[in-house]
């Protein structure tokens, strides 16, 4: 009798340890949604008081960890944040968000290597996770390998053709590299998604700065031009006669008007301006877009739009007197085929 009633009271034990951990992992989902609330609101100290609440009732609550993390990070407390990160790939080494997490709080935290240690690995766990290729190309491009960057951010713009910092990236790098008819077509892209910003003002510098770069002015009364012939390669050259010859002969131009005729000439004849030419972003993305482009009726409209912070009086102006022509270009954008 006595061992029946001991086989009963391990039952019953066992039962009410079975429902209690059952409530447990229940009160931790309770308040691993009330940490996600609040980090969605803004309220960060609260969701890391829920999340800190979550993982002392279930310490293998990934989602609990992870907005435990969130929170601290968001309250600039990346360093506390990161042992938390460490748990959740132990336990679960297949979630691209945690190495991404990561990644940026090591990276934040001037560990400019471990930072690169984990983008690599979360690219191996997750090749199509376009923030990994991005990362990467930001740390190849401060380390001075732009090749590396150049390759990461066309990576990057594979899975997201319309990211203008990526676009930004690769634009940087292709100038670091000395090609110039790449970056600055580079530049072109990226103003065509973001035509009205600071960053925006700066882009358009260097778009002014490249076209600079292949030729000399000199002060007359008939404005001409003569190539910079050293140091050009094939590609920067023909860019520097395809200049040269927008605006010879033509007067009374404004900076618009021959930025026009400029990248006019360099869009027509795109594919000889351009490095790596058997490479279908070069190719395709680049010099077959704006190739396109070039030989349609929308580049005084595309001109005036990605020049808007640079010239923003002159070509509000002139769109208020032109509405149909950037209607034109809008469709043409939207209609045209862009991938590589």
């Amino acid at each position: 009798m006595k061992l029946k009633r001991n086989l009963s009271l391990l039952i019953i034990a066992f039962f009410i340890s079975t429902v209690t951990y059952g409530q447990s992992k229940e009160d931790a989902k309770t308040l691993t949604d009330q940490s996600s609330t609040l980090n969605k609101q803004g309220k960060y100290a609260e969701a890391v008081q829920k999340g800190q609440e979550a993982i002392k009732v279930d310490p293998d609550n990934i989602e609990g960890l992870y907005q435990l993390s969130l929170g601290l990070i968001n309250l600039e407390k990346g360093k506390e944040a990161i042992p938390y990160l460490e748990r959740i790939i132990k336990l679960n080494p297949n979630l691209p968000a945690a190495y991404d997490a990561l990644g940026n709080t090591y990276y934040q935290n001037n560990q400019k290597e471990k930072a690169l240690e984990y983008f690599l690995k979360g690219v191996k766990v997750d090749p199509n996770f376009q923030r990994f290729h991005y990362s990467l190309a930001i740390i190849y491009y401060n380390q001075n390998k732009y090749a590396e960057a150049e390759a990461s951010a066309i990576q990057a713009l594979k899975l997201n053709h319309k990211h203008a910092n990526s676009q930004m990236v690769y634009a940087l790098a292709a100038g670091r590299q000395n090609k110039l008819g790449n970056s600055l077509l580079g530049w072109c892209s990226f103003l065509f998604v973001e035509a009205q910003t600071t960053r925006s003002l700066g882009a358009m510098g260097y778009v002014k700065s490249i076209i600079a770069s292949v030729i000399t002015g000199k002060t007359d009364k008939n404005i001409t031009a003569t190539a910079k012939e050293n140091n050009l390669n094939g590609a920067s050259l023909m860019m520097s006669r395809l200049v040269i010859g927008a605006t010879t002969g033509k007067k009374k131009l404004s900076p618009v008007d021959s930025l026009t005729l400029q990248l006019t000439a360099i869009f027509q004849a795109a594919q000889t301006i351009i490095d790596d030419k058997d490479q279908p972003f070069a190719s395709q993305y680049l010099a077959g877009y704006f190739g396109t482009l070039g030989k349609t009726t929308n580049m005084p409209a595309f001109v005036r739009y990605i020049s808007m912070s640079m010239y923003p009086e002159e070509n509000k102006k002139w769109f208020a007197e032109h509405g149909k022509e950037f209607a034109a270009l809008d469709i043409w954008e939207r209609f045209t085929h862009r991938d590589f």
